[in-house]
């Protein structure tokens, strides 16, 4: 698994919790705005629609929710909130891989990687992209959401792409100049990890002591 994709950083906790009824008292005043944005509730429940199809079983959450923890990222960072350019990352690579034709890509993770990347790319998501720091915050928490569909297929298709730019550097020409499929990636990998194994157990042997001479009485 690619590491800097697979390392877990969780979005604030206040998107891990159950969404408070309106009808309960509550102590403090609900919130509503991102930045200078106000969040409109018909669009909260149509990006909640939007999570379930990409696998959130969950409870929808709120515009108090969202709220708060767009003003626990503001409150903790200067430029984009790190857990959010964290998702970005994913998003390209899920990218990558959707506008790479030679990947022949599983036809589910294919379409939930679109879907995820459209809505990345789309300018009338629940938040403006524009505003500072927290203007993806929906964005990163559609790819958290759609991210278990999607993990093994990246992180196969980003060793796809880097055994490709092996073999272009091997045959000294561009990754786009022959064809390699994903067939073909899978025995260079089966073949590396034979090699690595190889070499592994060839440094462990060389450390082992040599055998002691044999004491022989004349």
């Amino acid at each position: 698994m690619n590491a800097i994709l697979a390392t877990a950083r969780p979005l604030p906790t206040v998107l891990q919790q159950p969404v408070i009824p309106a009808t309960r008292p509550i102590q403090r005043r609900r919130r509503s705005h991102v930045g200078g944005f106000r969040l409109a509730p018909m669009e909260v429940d149509r990006f909640n629609t939007f999570l379930v199809s990409l696998g959130r079983s969950q409870a929808p959450y709120d515009c108090d929710q969202l709220a708060t923890a767009a003003r626990e990222l503001c409150d903790c960072s200067t430029g984009i909130a790190p857990i959010i350019g964290f998702q970005m990352r994913r998003a390209a690579a899920a990218a990558l891989m959707v506008g790479d034709l030679a990947w022949d890509a599983d036809n589910d993770a294919r379409t939930v990687a679109s879907r995820v990347v459209d809505y990345v790319r789309a300018g009338n998501d629940l938040i403006p992209d524009q505003l500072p720091r927290v203007g993806r915050l929906d964005d990163a928490i559609v790819i958290e959401t759609a991210w278990p569909l999607l993990s093994v297929e990246v992180d196969e298709y980003l060793g796809y792409r880097r055994l490709r730019r092996i073999e272009a550097r091997l045959r000294g020409c561009a990754t786009g100049d022959f064809d390699f499929t994903r067939e073909q990636s899978q025995q260079a990998f089966r073949a590396e990890a034979a090699l690595a194994a190889h070499q592994r157990a060839v440094r462990e042997q060389s450390y082992l002591p040599a055998p002691g001479s044999r004491f022989q009485v004349h």
